[in-house]
């Protein structure tokens, strides 16, 4: 079904794979007639030829985007133009979409929502921006319809802003990020290695596009095979999916950790455009006569089957004909990982879930940027209809991704197909996928189509003792499960005549209620404020002397930033940085907060001019110690702070918040044996926070929860350059430690410096 090859290849006409090897420019030469150049067959690469012409230096090593539009939803766009505001933005330079999304639904907090999409609205106005509101579309999907280019690339503060398929290099990036942007700034990466994803053959009746998305998740995710590369979809079995199935399985590339993806493009793509009333957008994108990879998916579309990805990620995926045939097994090796995830917090078992001999499951959803593109649903429609859900615990939703596409689901009947079965159709939301809607009840199952099945990504709150459980699988199988009353059912053993209806787009939907400035900004406009929109505090400096505590301390093999900082209700919180700082690792570590607000407590008197040590007892001691071997140590040239440390963390989300909400409780810095990816330690260096490496297992740490770390003239670190820190561990005597930081742009460190990216604009 998949093969990743070990080495780079190169691929001749889109089509014939040569992989890298000692003879292989012989090889290359017989077959092209001409010498072959692995540095120049790089650049022949779709990815390659993108990023060149988006790059404004002239190195191609070391890129400094300009990205060609922005995207943001309500869970960050307050905090992102908080930041520019404060950093001088005047006006959006390039065109900026601020979807309402992810906060449609108010968990808590009153007006707390709509206040914050009446401030996206007004600096709409203000600044020249583009604002959709609530329940119009989910962020991606307004994006495919309304802001796609091919050959374009757009920059999104959430973490699924692909849009390869379309042609559009799209990236998922933290709020900062679009800061830099929105500031007339670059995006500044070095050159990111390009993976070949190869397509042959075409998928099976009932296989859909998170089928064939979960299977290469599985096979890349462990091994990092992608991770913070570009991955460019090729081959002859490219043509032999729609639009709408290429999306489904674009979107989902997040999952991997890749930094992007892109496509060829062909008649299909343009008729797409021409669908949406733009094809002017329209560009054919093909790899050259002969293009270098650095290494190869290969995927036999024809041979993949239903998947479900089990919980707790996407990459724990089989295929459902293998979980019905060893189910008990699988459930309980579920059961073990589960135990790392959770630390005991809770009780979980799935056995009870095996019901007659098959697994019954609770709940189906079809949601969001993954799930709810018009195919998909037309699909489910064909599956169940004249069927019906029964009367018992399951329970079915479906949450089209756009008012454009809902429409048309209204006039082709698939909606009323769906209800009659027993389905409640909803509005353009996100919250299935982040634990703001349709949360299941504990110790539930739900099987879904959306993007991530983190614990308690679903909205369980497992500080109450609350768990349930969600699956991946696509939304034909998850039709098929749901015309079975709740037993998980392929949609390949159905025999089903999909109708395929021809999508209809009206334009007039978003004419009528989406504003679009044009980019004109009207500087009169004044900004609505709600009473919960607060400023950021002020940060300090990196100091001379940094003294850091580790106030916690996760083993799992990854940390995601849902257990950073929780999705769901909390969200709310969002354009109140202290507020939200309140629920950090609340479902992780909830003494973490705590932990950390004793030690910023001696920052803070730093700052007020007073003397660190008589708010807090123990540095007396701690500090004794520094001194019998850095006297100097002290008033003046001292900063304390707090840190944690964790194997693999900031997998998932985007949202800077993650690593904003530590910063503003006094965290200096993350200690990590590696970043999951970019987007994370970029967060955390544009928070002005250190990304500490240490080479240490994890399971032999020299430091641990409690203990202070300090470390000497770390400014002059930064400053000079150096990538291996020595610092020491405070106990009965200091033990010295190697920190790395890894490699960091002048920028990055300038920013560190001053201590987060609005000091570093404000000079």
């Amino acid at each position: 079904m998949i093969k990743l090859y070990e080495n780079g290849v190169y691929l001749l006409n889109g089509t014939e794979i040569i992989e890298d090897g000692p003879d292989v420019r012989e090889k290359l030469k017989v077959l092209t007639g001409r010498e072959i150049k692995k540095e120049q067959a790089a650049e022949e690469t779709i990815a390659y030829r993108i990023l060149k012409s988006h790059n404004v230096s002239d190195d191609m090593e070391n890129l400094n985007i300009k990205f060609d539009k922005l995207t943001s939803h309500d869970i960050t766009f307050v905090g992102i133009i908080q930041t520019a505001r404060a950093s001088g933005l005047e006006k959006f330079p390039v065109p900026y979409v601020l979807t309402n999304c992810h906060n449609s639904l108010c968990a808590v907090g009153g007006t707390i929502n709509e206040d914050d999409h009446m401030f996206g609205l007004t600096c709409a106005k203000k600044y020249g921006g583009v604002y959709v509101p609530p329940h119009q579309a989910v962020i991606h999907q307004f994006a495919r319809e309304m802001l796609a280019g091919a050959g374009k690339m757009i920059l999104g503060s959430d973490s699924h802003t692909r849009y390869g398929a379309l042609g559009t290099m799209a990236m998922g990036e933290g709020g900062p990020e679009l800061v830099k942007q929105l500031l007339n700034k670059t995006y500044d990466i070095r050159m990111p290695g390009v993976i070949g994803v190869y397509l042959t053959g075409e998928p099976v009746k009932g296989v859909g596009p998170q089928d064939v998305a979960l299977a290469i998740i599985k096979a890349v995710f462990k091994n990092g095979y992608v991770n913070n590369k570009v991955m460019e979809f090729v081959g002859p079995g490219v043509a032999s999916l729609s639009a709408d199935f290429r999306i489904g399985i674009d979107v989902m590339t997040t999952e991997t950790t890749c930094l992007s993806s892109i496509w060829k493009t062909d008649e299909v793509i343009r008729e797409f455009y021409q669908i949406h009333g733009r094809e002017e957008e329209y560009k054919e994108l093909n790899p050259g006569e002969a293009a270098y990879y650095d290494g190869l998916v290969y995927v036999d579309l024809s041979a993949v089957r239903p998947m479900i990805a089990m919980p707790f990620h996407p990459s724990n995926a089989y295929t459902i004909e293998e979980v019905n045939a060893n189910l008990k097994d699988i459930l309980h090796d579920v059961e073990e990982k589960a135990k790392v995830s959770l630390d005991g917090a809770v009780p979980f078992s799935l056995q009870d879930k095996i019901r007659n001999g098959r697994l019954y499951v609770e709940q189906g959803i079809i949601a969001g940027c993954a799930g709810g593109g018009f195919e998909n649903i037309c699909a489910a429609a064909d599956i169940i209809r004249g069927k019906n859900i029964g009367a018992d615990e399951f329970t079915f939703s479906v949450y089209p991704a756009s008012t454009p596409v809902y429409m048309e689901l209204v006039k082709n009947g698939a909606v009323a197909d769906l209800m009659a079965a027993g389905t409640i159709v909803k509005t353009a939301f996100c919250g299935p996928c982040f634990g703001a809607g349709d949360t299941p009840a504990n110790n539930a199952f739900s099987i879904r189509h959306t993007t991530r099945n983190f614990p308690n990504r679903e909205g369980s709150k497992l500080q109450s003792g609350q768990i349930a459980s969600v699956a991946l699988m696509d939304a034909r199988s998850i039709a098929a499960t749901a015309a079975n009353k709740g037993y998980l059912t392929p949609a390949t053993e159905l025999d089903v005549e999909y109708t395929n209806p021809t999508y209809h787009f009206d334009s007039t939907i978003y004419a009528n209620r989406v504003f679009d400035s044009k980019g004109k900004a009207d500087p009169d406009v004044k900004i609505h404020f709600g009473p919960n929109i607060k400023d950021w505090p002020s940060m300090s400096a990196l100091p001379e002397n940094l003294l850091i505590k580790v106030v916690s301390e996760i083993h799992d093999p990854v940390t995601t930033t849902d257990e950073l900082i929780p999705s769901g209700e909390t969200s709310s919180y969002r354009s109140n940085p202290l507020g939200l700082a309140e629920f950090a690792l609340s479902r992780k570590d909830p003494a973490y907060v705590g932990r950390a607000k004793e030690v910023q407590k001696a920052q803070k008197a730093i700052e007020e001019g007073k003397c660190p040590l008589e708010v807090a007892d123990e540095l007396k001691e701690v500090m004794e110690k520094i001194h019998t071997r850095f006297p100097q140590a002290g008033e003046g040239n001292l900063g304390i702070g707090s840190t944690i440390f964790a194997v693999k963390p900031g997998d998932g989300s985007a949202r800077e918040q993650a690593t904003s909400c530590q910063k503003v409780l006094g965290g200096w810095a993350n200690i990590a044996n590696e970043y999951a990816t970019k987007r994370y330690r970029s967060n955390l260096i544009n928070w002005g926070m250190l990304p500490f490496l240490t080479k240490e297992d994890h399971t032999a740490l020299p430091f641990e929860n409690g203990d202070y770390i300090f470390v000497p003239e770390i400014r002059k670190a930064v400053e000079e350059k150096q990538s291996e820190i020595k610092a020491y561990v405070v106990r009965d005597e200091l033990k010295e430690m190697s920190l790395y930081l890894g490699e960091l742009t002048d920028t990055e460190r300038e920013i560190i410096l001053k201590g987060c990216l609005i000091n570093y604009y404000r000079g």
